[in-house]
């Protein structure tokens, strides 16, 4: 299955940004965020700057549309032909072929329902089931990618960030019906009846008109409530992030306090030591006086005796 160019470039390092964006796309929903700031960090530090705002600027996939990515990685072959099966459909209804499109629709009536079926399972195996609503979601992607070369260039390219919504103006299939008032159409109507139709044109392109502003309106509410999610997450992150750095500033106060009730206590034990010694050499002082004054009376006692023993003799 054949890749769009989306620019990528590999520079001398062997660094791939559109790699990376494609490993990013095939991650769940619920690891996307993480795994992005991850690699846009990456990326800076390796010298990236652009690429690494690239990264960063990538939007989390729904998870109707993770799984159409995942689908399209994980059945290349089935996923080659049913793009096949989509192009062929468009061409038997640009030429009214109303055979072909009666059995290209039984085609894509049974593709779709088994592939959407295989989107589940790859959901369910990746440790992310889908909802009703996704796996509705993901049968509408399919069905875009059939009916719209826009939507199925977009799925080929692996990086939905939201489901697709078909065109109602892709035929149903089974009848002809569509086919047959194209024919009619082109030929040339009464002007009563031209007045009529041209009324019903006007109605059904202000229908189209208003369904298209309906489908802008839901891509844009979805990425908004995509962008409210990610921010989210970011918040959730930041906060964790928050209470980690106060645990650790917590943790090194307590720190300081002890080592200044240490140094507090040092210092006390430092003034007492300095006490006891000032005391200690005041003491040996005293000492030393008494001792020299006892040695001073032991030698006068002595010259006394000695005078004393003199006169007796």
């Amino acid at each position: 299955m054949q890749r769009k160019d989306t620019g990528g470039r590999r520079g001398r390092t062997g660094y791939d940004v559109e790699s990376v964006l494609d490993e990013l796309y095939a991650t769940p929903p619920t690891d996307f965020v993480s795994r992005r700031e991850a690699q846009a960090a990456a990326a800076r530090t390796a010298g990236h700057a652009e690429d690494a705002r690239r990264i960063h600027a990538a939007r989390r996939p729904t998870r109707a549309a993770w799984a159409a990515n995942l689908l399209l990685r994980s059945q290349p072959q089935e996923s080659t032909r049913f793009l096949e099966l989509g192009q062929a459909l468009r061409e038997a209804h640009r030429t009214l072929d109303a055979a072909g499109l009666k059995e290209l629709s039984a085609q894509r009536r049974s593709i779709v329902s088994a592939l959407s079926r295989q989107a589940a399972r790859l959901a369910r195996d990746a440790g992310q089931p889908l909802s009703d609503a996704a796996q509705r979601e993901v049968e509408s992607t399919l069905r875009a990618v059939l009916a719209d070369p826009d939507a199925a260039d977009r799925w080929a390219g692996g990086r939905l960030e939201s489901a697709l919504t078909p065109p109602s103006a892709f035929p149903s299939g089974t009848d002809t019906s569509a086919a047959s008032a194209r024919r009619r159409a082109s030929r040339p109507a009464a002007p009563s009846a031209a007045r009529g139709t041209r009324s019903r044109d006007e109605l059904a392109e202000r229908r189209r008109r208003r369904r298209e502003e309906l489908a802008r309106a839901e891509e844009a509410a979805e990425a908004a409530s995509r962008r409210l999610r990610d921010r989210h997450a970011e918040h959730t992150d930041a906060e964790s992030s928050l209470r980690r750095t106060h645990d650790n500033q917590e943790e090194a106060r307590q720190r300081v306090s002890d080592a200044e009730r240490r140094l507090r206590q040092a210092q006390q034990e430092l003034e007492r030591a300095e006490r006891e010694r000032r005391e200690a050499e005041e003491r040996a002082r005293t000492a030393a006086d008494a001792l020299a004054e006892a040695e001073r009376e032991a030698r006068e006692a002595a010259r006394k005796v000695e005078r004393l023993a003199a006169r007796v003799t």
